[in-house]
């Protein structure tokens, strides 16, 4: 009780401040899922042209990311760019380099989904007069979709937590100010438990959200998952 009572003590002090770093770890989450959701679309699209160069390039791509740890690519981003002439605020050097090492997660999600998709859909598509970008966007994605929530909300949540390296880059998020908060009060275990309590507010929802998907998933196919023929025909007539 005394542990609760000296949190509830210095709460009107520490909520204004930490309202405000929890806004900028939801913004910096969202910005830095967003573009990792293009970064990896981009990489599998690529991975999947017939020139054997691009895939080489994209295949690269995704093991350097995926093997160098992210406090490293923000270290190079933060605090190399601006030895090139190239000066980027915190936040953005946060969100790029989120993104850059999502991105390459992502793209094995999105991998792993089109993979389940029979080639002959994607042939058939050709056949029938679309470009590859056509067929990737109007025919592969929308049935891969569907194996895809699930693991993307996990990285999601995942992101969200790794969002608290950018403490690291200045970033003023959750972490940042926690600590900044601590070193004024002395009152590092209060001060940390409340801010777990505030990581675990914002990565529950997205949690329950996999569950009810993987639930929703398991009993077969969904009204929203259109038949392969039928995307194919509407992919004809865009």
């Amino acid at each position: 009780m005394q542990f609760l009572e000296t949190i509830l003590a210095n709460l009107a002090d520490w909520a204004p401040r930490l309202s405000e770093a929890l806004v900028t770890s939801l913004a910096l989450t969202c910005a830095g899922f967003s573009l990792a959701l293009v970064f990896g679309l981009s990489i599998e699209y690529f991975r999947n042209r017939s020139a054997a160069s691009i895939r080489l390039i994209a295949n690269i791509y995704v093991a350097v990311a995926r093997g160098v740890p992210i406090l490293v690519i923000l270290y190079l981003i933060y605090f190399g760019l601006p030895a090139s002439g190239i000066v980027v605020s915190a936040f953005a050097a946060g969100t790029i380099g989120l993104a850059l090492v999502y991105g390459a997660y992502l793209s094995e999600v999105f991998r792993a989904g089109l993979g389940v998709i029979p080639r002959g859909q994607r042939e058939a598509a050709l056949a029938a007069g679309l470009t590859p970008a056509q067929t990737f966007r109007l025919v592969m994605l929308p049935q891969a979709i569907r194996h895809m929530l699930a693991p993307l909300l996990v990285n999601l949540i995942s992101l969200m937590k790794d969002s608290s390296i950018c403490a690291l880059i200045a970033v003023p998020e959750l972490t940042l100010t926690s600590r900044a908060i601590m070193s004024e009060s002395f009152l590092p275990l209060h001060v940390f438990a409340l801010t777990a309590c505030l990581y675990f507010a914002m990565a529950w929802p997205a949690s329950l959200a996999v569950r009810l998907v993987e639930r929703r998933l398991a009993r077969g196919p969904t009204r929203w998952r259109r038949p392969d023929a039928e995307a194919i025909l509407l992919a004809q007539s865009i």
